[in-house]
């Protein structure tokens, strides 16, 4: 056997049988003793590939991935006072479970804050340290530290939005998971300029303007993990508030499978992105998880055949192959005109982000007719009032019923914990609501931090264009009336789709009914 044709993995373990020593393919998080990490500074164990893994018997499990790691564990020895027996194991593996293991013992934020008591936390450092991990940065400046420890504890519990809110008398963190905000910690009042000045420097924003809003943006890595962090900054009657969007960049773009589509939805909308023309609508409100659909759905078509150019605010994710540009009314470049720009660039497939006036709408059809496939956002309750919105912004009818392939709209709703999930049979009944026999909820747990709830899925209903519904926009049909055509021709409402999934347990009911009681506003809950 030739050298090339051995694999790394085992041209280490060949090497481990030459020194004597044991080899893991594999190690997890439950191995590790985190007291022993309290002597080994990260930076330490991430540049020699060492980490302390346990003590047995007086002797201490040292997990090592090279030459480099071994020649430290005499170190270690003389550290801990206690003899060494080293285990060798791929570098890859040893890297993921040290950013692991750190992330789980670093300091929460209200330790931090505990921690300050004492300091002058009035002053911020000015200068941007552009640290590579914030995992490493435990000894920088009070307001750092805490900076920091939100950032890190947000991304570990899975913090879509970090809110820090000021009052006359005293600073709030929230933190929004899964889509519901929960109070984190209470700042004492002193360090609200400082906080939202280190905010700023991160973000690139002025630190001496204070009267005006401010948008920016903070990309960071913890424990490994590239994260963009979109920052705004509004002035309020106490202070600067700021509310911190964080995007994990390791999730990715998910596919039309996993976004809860069902396999129904999934052929459905695939057969709708086929087509070389039309208009493809994804309706629902602010943060229902329309942009990730759309790009789910940009992530199907893309192909070096065709052309896909985007215009977006913001954007989000950036897609090989595809030309994306962002909105910047500052110099005029608008959803309207950057879509007339687009045209000119020979496109197959168009995405707007958000068709927010007519003018847009218009030039979206237009497009639609001329031969592109058009991908876009609404915001509307439900599939059927889209059509009527459309009507409202002085869309013709005429030119809605010739361009219209398909609507979506859809909610998010929360995921039960599966580690602390139970069934039950429910005792209350809801007015108008067909209840299953079954149903589940979370009892809360470490995994899910005691929420409950571990994540977030998406509840549909898709609403194809058939020629009695284009009959129908054409004669201005109301909504409800599109909506009971549609429902009898076998559309599943967001309702239905919702009370499916909590049947199946992967959502509540209580859930089910929160995010589509606008849909149902006549219907007592």
């Amino acid at each position: 056997m030739s050298p090339n044709s051995v694999s790394a993995s085992d041209q280490l373990e060949l090497l481990a049988g030459r020194l004597g020593i044991h080899f893991r393919h594999e190690l997890k998080a439950d191995e590790v003793d985190t007291d022993l990490l309290d002597s080994i500074p990260l930076t330490f164990a991430r540049a020699n590939s060492i980490l302390p893994l346990r003590e047995v018997d007086g002797v201490i499990t040292v997990a090592v991935a090279n030459a480099t790691g071994l020649l430290h564990c005499d170190e270690l020895r003389l550290l801990f006072g206690r003899p060494i027996e080293a285990v060798l194991v791929p570098v890859s593996i040893l890297a993921d479970l040290i950013n692991h293991v750190y992330a789980g013992v670093s300091g929460t934020a209200r330790e931090v804050l505990q921690e300050l008591q004492g300091d002058d936390l009035s002053t911020v450092a000015t200068e941007l340290n552009n640290p590579t991990d914030l995992l490493d940065l435990t000894d920088e400046a009070p307001v750092i530290r805490l900076l920091n420890s939100i950032l890190s504890e947000a991304i570990k519990e899975r913090v879509s939005d970090i809110h820090i809110e000021p009052y006359e008398l005293d600073l709030l963190v929230r933190f929004r998971i899964d889509g519901i905000l929960y109070e984190k910690l209470s700042p004492p009042k002193i360090i609200q300029d400082a906080l939202i000045s280190r905010v700023k420097i991160m973000a690139g924003l002025n630190i001496a303007e204070k009267r005006l809003p401010q948008d920016g943006r903070i990309r960071v890595r913890v424990a490994g993990r590239d994260v963009d962090i979109r920052v705004s900054i509004i002035p309020t009657y106490y202070g600067e508030r700021a509310v911190l969007r964080l995007l994990d960049k390791k999730k990715g773009i998910l596919s039309l499978a996993d976004i809860g589509l069902g396999e129904h939805g999934v052929r459905t909308l695939e057969r709708m992105l086929e087509r070389t023309s039309g208009i493809i609508l994804v309706t629902g409100p602010t943060g229902s998880g329309k942009s990730t659909t759309l790009y789910a759905a940009l992530n199907k078509v893309n192909s070096s055949e065709k052309n896909i150019i985007t215009i977006e605010d913001p954007i989000e994710y950036q897609i090989r192959g595809i030309g994306q540009i962002q909105v910047n009314p500052k110099i005029d470049l608008t959803f309207a005109s950057g879509l007339r720009s687009i045209l000119r660039q020979d496109p197959d497939i168009i995405m707007v982000g958000e068709i927010r006036d007519a003018e847009t709408a218009e030039i979206a059809i237009q497009a639609s007719l001329t031969g592109h496939l058009v991908l876009s956002t609404l915001h509307t309750n439900d599939a059927a009032t889209a059509v009527t919105r459309l009507v409202d912004m002085g869309i013709e009818p005429f030119m809605i019923a010739s361009s219209l392939s398909a609507v979506v709209a859809q909610r998010l709703v929360r995921v039960i914990c599966p580690h602390c999930r139970e069934e039950y049979r429910p005792v209350e009944q809801y007015a108008g609501v067909f209840l299953p026999e079954k149903l589940y909820r979370g009892r809360g747990c470490d995994a899910c931090f005691g929420l409950g709830t571990l994540g977030r899925t998406a509840i549909y209903e898709i609403m194809p264009i058939d020629q009695e519904l284009c009959s129908m926009i054409i004669r201005r049909a109301h909504a409800g009336e599109i909506k009971e055509y549609a429902v009898a021709h076998g559309m599943k409402t967001l309702r239905d789709d919702g009370i499916a999934r909590a049947a199946a347990g992967i959502t509540t009911i209580e859930e089910v009914l929160r995010v589509t009681q606008e849909d149902y506003a006549d219907v007592p809950l």
